[in-house]
């Protein structure tokens, strides 16, 4: 077998592949984007079918551009937004509605009544999960309620549920394998995470029929095989992972203790506390790193929805920016004597604060502020987050005797006025690796070493490799005010401030 491994790496605003050749570099890669569809404020949909035809496109544009047979490839890894809800047809294959997004929201009053009812805590402790729209259960119920006889279906075994993982693997297998693994199933509000199944009692009350469901697998195993017909050859499918889990093996945080930070469309920070399931007092979530020959590794997590989409939003939005890499030069020309606040709340709060009613705001304005302050608000608004995570983490870690170590990756961290501004906010070091595709290089991961072509955890932990670490500048008086500053345009934005 070669030493090709083929990663998709299905996001929320694009589908991507990559080909990594035997020693874990980039051979070739295709990028596809596709359609955002915002049938209402707060809702987020995105359609299946064409998340389907942009992996196509990025896969074979991938191996074209390696200049590699798919009969080269020796496995497939997978990687996905999380938590986004895909329901089809077992006959047809055909979804019976858009797929809902994680960033949706439409499901706030449902999650409200849910804790009306006091059922959070059933929630959290078996799933450590909050009660949010965020997550893929309440999306579920409202896809089952809404849509015409489709729980009645669902219940005879006609309807498959799956996050996008399992679509895609339902897909590329013609229908053989419905499957996910168990870091994407722990996102779905459904999911029993000590017991390692699905949960009956949370399943009937979100009114889930467990027909719909699929198996749940190891992060590396035989998710199944792709029709040959699809790219001229059989390729096995090997690994499957979230995307910020996928991120987190991609930066071999395999140590408790070891932390990563990916900033994407959102931003998410996984903190590895290895065989412990630490139960945050911050609000912060529970969650499987993951999970590999049978033993689970768990993490902590903070979600911050809008990282990038508001790199984004400056871009499509306001048209401020032609692209997005000129943000951060942009930024660099702010007047530093404005404190320009953007609370990035498009879609609610996430960790800490799980506001789904609170809306984007910005607050500090002049008649001076202009195109370079919006930009450096946009950016630094992901720096305050950030803090505002790690802060969190620290108070429920410090209680386990250890430190962290921070890594970072996704697309905004090419940027080194960011990385600077986020280490100021931080007073602490950031580590950028040399590698920047860690979400799929995580996914390859798991599929090459499942296959024996890559090397195994220790061999890989010891390829990572630093290409940059920002040190702190910023002088503690400015950081201080800085940070009151954020905070109190927090406060303002809550919708019960």
């Amino acid at each position: 077998m070669s030493g090709y491994v083929l990663a998709i790496d299905q996001g929320t605003t694009s589908s991507r592949a990559i080909v990594f050749d035997g020693n874990q570099k980039v051979v070739g890669s295709g990028q596809k984007e596709f359609t955002q569809i915002f049938p209402q404020s707060g809702w987020v949909e995105h359609d299946p079918e064409e998340i389907w035809e942009s992996v196509l496109w990025s896969v074979k544009a991938a191996l074209k551009k390696a200049d590699v047979k798919a009969s080269d490839i020796s496995a497939i890894g997978i990687t996905n937004q999380r938590e986004t809800v895909v329901v089809w047809e077992r006959e047809s294959g055909k979804p019976i509605h858009n797929a809902i997004v994680w960033q949706d929201r439409r499901t706030a009053s449902y999650c409200d009544k849910l804790k009306k009812q006091d059922l959070e805590k059933t929630f959290t402790k078996k799933t450590g999960l909050l009660l949010d729209p965020y997550f893929s259960g309440t999306k579920l119920s409202w896809m089952l309620s809404n849509v015409k006889g489709a729980r009645a279906r669902g219940a005879r075994g006609d309807l498959c549920f799956g996050t996008i993982d399992t679509f895609l693997i339902w897909r590329l297998t013609g229908g053989k394998s419905h499957v996910t693994d168990a870091t994407n199933a722990s996102r779905t509000l459904m999911y029993n995470i000590a017991e390692n199944d699905w949960d009956s009692e949370l399943l009937d009350i979100l009114r889930v029929p467990k027909a719909m469901l699929p198996d749940v697998l190891d992060c590396a195993a035989d998710f199944g095989i792709t029709e040959k017909s699809l790219f001229g050859a059989e390729i096995p499918i090997l690994g499957v992972a979230g995307d910020q889990q996928a991120a987190t093996i991609g930066q071999a945080c395999f140590e408790p203790g070891m932390m990563k930070s990916t900033y994407g469309t959102g931003c998410f920070a996984l903190l590895n506390t290895g065989a412990d399931m630490v139960r945050s007092k911050n609000r912060l979530l529970t969650t499987i790193a993951y999970r590999l020959d049978g033993e689970t590794t768990y993490a902590l997590e903070g979600s911050i929805f809008i990282a990038g989409a508001a790199v984004q939003w400056l871009r499509d939005g306001l048209k401020v920016i032609k692209a997005a890499p000129d943000t951060g030069d942009l930024a660099a020309e702010a007047d530093p004597t404005q404190n320009v606040y953007l609370v990035p709340a498009f879609t609610g709060l996430g960790a800490p604060h799980w506001d789904p009613e609170a809306r984007a705001a910005i607050y500090g304005m002049t008649r001076n502020t202009g195109p370079a302050e919006f930009a450096r608000a946009a950016l630094e608004a992901v720096c305050y987050q950030t803090r505002d995570l790690l802060d969190a983490m620290h108070k429920d870690w410090k209680a386990n005797g250890k430190e962290t170590v921070l890594r970072v990756d996704g697309g905004m961290v090419a940027s080194d006025w960011t990385m600077q501004r986020l280490s100021d906010i931080l007073d602490a070091p950031v580590d950028r690796p040399t590698i920047l595709e860690t979400t799929a290089l995580g996914a390859a991961w798991l599929a090459g070493q499942r296959a024996g072509v890559w090397p195994d955890r220790k061999g890989f932990a010891k390829s990572w490799a630093r290409d940059t670490r920002f040190e702190p500048k910023m002088d503690e008086k400015t950081r201080a005010v800085k940070i009151k500053g954020w905070k109190d345009a927090v406060r303002r934005t809550l919708s019960a401030g």
